[in-house]
């Protein structure tokens, strides 16, 4: 039995899958904003009591946003959680005496998609949640890509490609810098320009933000499928608007990438935790 956690900013949640990828349980937890040792031990209590409930020990792998910083080992990036900067994985081995598995949300989004969700079958998927936030995790050939310093696929913080005169330099990003993709295409970012044009309008903007984002990434992966997740994923014109626009921006004439929706939905997440385990 394969346990994933998915760590967020507003819930912790724990998954069980079976052996050929059912969920057993599925429990959230509010993600606790206090000190870190009672927020330590609200994660590895999560974990116990769903390992209690499948009634076996099982393999634990975390989903959390940021890395774990190969240098220092400290969890770096993860905004707006107690974990921060924290020595989590070894942490969290101690209390619960066995290897745990961390890798960034956004890489286990991408591995759950690819393995058995919408991009199931390709060789090359780039994942986009476009949330809160916006993140991006790469999976070749069934393998999560993380690079050299864990930070593979984010394209969020990345400047909007072929920025207009009223666009530069863009909102300052939580990463301390202007112009970052995430400041266009995230929730937030959408709802902005709501409140400013009105919806047709601003949807249209979006669109267009959105295939420039998406142009950058074929360029440089050119994937077989991009999935998207995240709260934005709901919305049909991001599949039915999207890929015309790309032919403005991809460097070849005529762009096919598919742009589809994840298939498993916010349970991805959780899913693809589990999914650093191979199955058993």
């Amino acid at each position: 039995m394969r346990l994933g956690v998915d760590i967020g900013g507003t819930k912790i949640e724990v998954a069980a899958l079976e052996g050929a990828g059912a969920q057993r349980l599925r429990r959230r937890i509010p993600t606790p904003h206090g000190a870190y040792e009672p927020a330590l031990e609200a994660l590895a209590q999560l974990i116990l009591q769903a390992e209690s409930e499948a009634q076996e020990r099982c393999t634990v792998g975390v989903g959390m946003p940021g890395v774990i910083s190969p240098d220092t080992g400290l969890l770096a990036n993860a905004y707006n959680t107690p974990y921060n900067g924290r020595a989590l994985k070894p942490d969290l081995e101690r209390i619960l005496r066995r290897e745990i598995r961390f890798a960034n949300d956004a890489n286990c989004f991408a591995l759950s998609e690819a393995l058995d969700g919408a991009a199931r079958g390709a060789r090359v998927v780039f994942g986009a949640i476009l949330g809160t936030g916006v993140g991006g995790g790469i999976v070749v050939e069934r393998r999560m890509l993380e690079g050299r310093h864990g930070i593979a696929g984010e394209w969020g913080h990345t400047p909007l490609p072929w920025m207009s005169a009223e666009e530069h330099p863009g909102p300052l990003c939580n990463c301390g810098r202007r112009g970052c993709i995430e400041q266009f295409v995230s929730g937030p970012a959408k709802n902005r320009e709501l409140a400013r044009l009105g919806e047709a309008q601003a949807m249209a903007r979006y669109a267009d933000r959105l295939a420039r984002a998406f142009s950058l990434v074929i360029n440089v992966l050119d994937p077989d499928v991009i999935v998207v997740g995240g709260g934005m994923s709901k919305h049909d014109q991001i599949y039915a608007e999207v890929p015309a626009l790309l032919s403005k921006y991809v460097y070849c004439e005529r762009p096919s990438t598919p742009i589809v929706r994840a298939a498993h939905g916010d349970s991805s997440g959780v899913r693809g935790a589990a999914m650093l385990w191979p199955a058993t």
